[in-house]
């Protein structure tokens, strides 16, 4: 008989140690790993490791990683996560309704999505649903209720199971998730239009032209340490990852730029970002992909993305939105991917960073026109808020 091939699993080659066969893997691509692991048991328990995998993915559309190689999708296989992620590049989804807004309100709903639940603001409250197994629905009726305000909530965050909210009540509201622990304190004359919490500390900005920082450490809780004259109404703002500065985004009516930073202990402004926003340009949504990057929309026809390391005065990138309207939502899988949504047809769009027109679009409103209030999304799903219902977009499904 003649002697086993190469590649023949019996063959000396894949009796060698496990270690220096992931070193050999390690140099092969996607189709090649997933060809080998179609040759025997041994062959597609090594493929599948996620030591393989992990180079491949961080190359890949949504795959959990962030540009620092943080893994924000630990519980799932990394070789599934590149799968999933062909179906995002190539726009293949299942599309369902899974939410009618069922109370009047005069704000539209904030969501935040955290593991196995989507918090969603109706009215005055947040809701926390937990998300099916499959992830494709919601559970029917809330597990949670977390109340406190008077009016309409505007924003809310979530961090480090806490929420954080600001109402058209001017008050701000604490809530611990699990357990019922919560402060509430008056913050602004007027609606709160946008908090951030992270380090036991708080800022918020309002239609009061005013942002604030709010402690939460023992003894001074709710007390107010720093009140900021924006000279214009306050749409977004965020606490820098560094914590030592926070971004607001503004109006833009009047004769400052809306995009500033600004010192977090003293309150003093640093500087402002950009230098060629028209009249009425306010910034609505920003965020930050690293403690020097952030991206940023609104009434403005573009994205822009900022790097405060290389210039304060122009942005490094911008996108265009084609149909010339407001962007009302943005978000990043913090790598090489956004979703954005705008003020008409109902459409969200994924974008690459390293490409100026879009990658995919997904119409969710046919046949009427709606705005796209927000999104949010893990690894597998996309959860998108209309004028009156709440859409998911399922990855996984082939």
């Amino acid at each position: 008989a003649s002697p086993p091939s190469s590649s023949s699993p019996s063959s000396p080659l894949w009796a060698l140690p496990e270690e220096l066969l992931l070193l050999i893997c390690s140099y092969l691509d996607a189709q090649a790993l997933g060809r080998l692991g179609q040759v025997c048991r041994r062959l597609c328990f090594l493929s599948s490791r996620d030591l393989l995998w992990r180079r491949i993915a961080r190359g890949c559309l949504n795959s959990g990683f962030t540009q620092l190689g943080t893994d924000l999708a630990a519980g799932i296989p990394v070789k599934e996560r590149v799968k999933v992620s062909q179906n995002w590049r190539h726009g293949r989804c299942r599309r369902e309704t899974v939410l009618k807004w069922k109370c009047k309100q005069v704000l539209m709903p904030w969501m935040e999505l955290d593991g196995e639940y989507l918090y969603l603001s109706q009215a005055e409250n947040i809701q926390a649903y937990q998300v099916c197994p499959d992830g494709t629905g919601l559970q029917r009726h809330p597990q949670a209720i977390f109340s406190g305000h008077q009016e309409d909530i505007c924003r809310f965050v979530l961090v480090n199971s806490h929420i954080v909210s600001g109402g058209g009540d001017g008050n701000i509201v604490l809530h611990k998730i699990h357990g019922s622990y919560s402060i509430k304190f008056s913050a602004h004359e007027q609606e709160v239009n946008c908090v951030d919490f992270q380090s036991g500390l708080i800022v918020s900005g309002s239609r009061d032209r005013t942002a604030k920082v709010w402690s939460l450490s023992t003894g001074r809780v709710g007390q107010c340490l720093h009140t900021v004259q924006t000279e214009d109404r306050v749409w977004s703002i965020a606490i820098s990852p560094l914590l030592s500065s926070f971004v607001t985004g503004t109006a833009c009516c009047g004769f400052f730029l809306p995009l500033r930073i600004w010192d977090l202990e003293s309150g003093q402004l640093f500087f402002f970002l950009g230098t060629d926003f028209h009249r009425g340009a306010g910034v609505l949504v920003f965020f930050y992909e690293t403690p020097s990057l952030l991206l940023s929309c609104g009434y403005v026809f573009f994205f822009r993305y900022w790097d405060i390391r290389t210039s304060t005065r122009k942005c490094v990138q911008e996108w265009e939105e084609f149909f010339f309207s407001a962007l009302y939502c943005v978000r990043s899988d913090k790598n090489h991917f956004f979703f954005s949504g705008s003020s008409y047809y109902g459409v969200v769009r994924l974008w690459f960073f390293f490409q100026t027109r879009c990658l995919q679009s997904f119409h969710l409103s046919s046949p009427t026109s709606s705005p796209f209030f927000f999104l949010r999304f893990s690894t597998t799903h996309l959860y998108a808020a209309l004028f009156f219902f709440l859409h998911v977009l399922d990855f996984t499904a082939p």
